[in-house]
């Protein structure tokens, strides 16, 4: 398949003041072949005309108004009428490089069905990054370098929701956008993993990513900490937890707390670890908090750990490697 065409998925709400550029960066795009599915989520400002015009002077941008209310409805809306061999999403109020979609587009014909087309982004914003932006870039970034994301899966987000490309049969076979489940850009994440999909190694910075403070995931309640633990627990019990295994849950902070109180609440027996000394032996939700060592005691556990101290973490790692326990198979970083 040679230049195949590629489908660039966009829902927008009340982007006025940056959907100029976007819509400037997709059509500076060296790669032509491509068409726009581009969906108003019920905006209040002048997104809409500003979309119509570009519409009215390129056969290839087609507008639509979302079939329901939100992202999810608005991305389906766009599928629905989509018909590129490849598929890829991008941000209204963001930017591509001009190599972006001719990257991806060659990086996928290159490896054929099956595989993950994902670039390097960079963070702007008129105020400047703040710190955990910067690390988060660094280590998507390095993940996207190797084409290991999945192995940051538990942690974060480790594919960018606006700088992805797979093959059309693939995303149907990972359910599109179909589950009602928010954060969705994590949800497709875990559906791509599940499936089988093979990441490519990028060492192209292709998206630059926004940051202000009335972005969608700085605002909206579907992306706050809460969903995305939700998240990590479904898809670890769907797709890791082994039952003849002792479940293990290290960390007695806020998120150990949610993931303790989620499994208390599905029955499933855990044992509930960490090294505070003003915690252990303290009783949780009806649980008694025991300190780590005793898993040199266990002969096969699986363990979630919400420890988010990256120093911390290294030390646990190297405790648990002393175990012969693997990251990903034995041991899951939810944080």
């Amino acid at each position: 398949m040679q230049n195949p065409l590629v489908s660039i998925l966009i829902p927008f709400k009340d982007t006025e003041a940056y959907l100029s550029e976007c819509m400037e960066s997709i059509l500076r795009q060296a790669y032509q072949n491509w068409e726009l599915l581009i969906v108003d989520d019920a905006s209040v400002d002048d997104s809409y005309p500003i979309v119509h015009a570009f519409a009215l002077k390129d056969p290839r941008i087609k507008l639509f108004k979302n079939q329901g209310s939100g992202i999810i409805p608005a991305l389906r809306t766009a599928f629905n009428h989509c018909q590129g061999d490849l598929i890829t999403r991008m941000d209204s109020d963001d930017i591509m490089t001009p190599d972006k979609i001719g990257t991806m587009a060659n990086l996928l014909v290159e490896h054929g069905p099956g595989h993950l087309a994902v670039g390097q982004v960079k963070y702007f914003s008129h105020r400047g990054i703040s710190n955990g932006y910067e690390r988060y870039e660094t280590w998507l970034n390095e993940l996207t370098e190797k084409g290991n994301n999945f192995n940051g899966l538990y942690k974060e987000c480790a594919i960018p929701s606006p700088c992805w490309m797979v093959y059309k049969t693939d995303l149907e076979r990972c359910g599109a956008f179909e589950p009602d489940r928010y954060p969705e850009d994590y949800d497709l994440t875990f559906r791509f993993y599940e499936n089988g999909l093979q990441g490519i190694p990028c060492d192209k910075v292709l998206h630059h990513w926004r940051d202000y403070d009335t972005r969608t995931s700085r605002t909206s309640e579907h992306y706050a900490a809460n969903y995305f633990l939700d998240i990590k627990l479904h898809y670890f019990l769907k797709l890791e937890h082994d039952p003849q295994k002792q479940l293990v849950v290290w960390g007695a902070g806020n998120k150990g707390k949610t993931i303790a109180k989620s499994l208390l609440e599905r029955k499933i027996d855990f044992r509930w670890v960490c090294d505070n000394p003003k915690k252990i032996d303290k009783d949780i939700y009806g649980k008694r908090m025991e300190h780590f060592h005793i898993l040199n005691q266990i002969d096969d556990f699986q363990g979630i750990i919400t420890v988010a101290n990256e120093n911390e973490q290294e030390t646990i790692k190297l405790f648990l490697m002393g175990l012969d326990k693997k990251p990903m198979m034995d041991y899951f970083f939810f944080c």
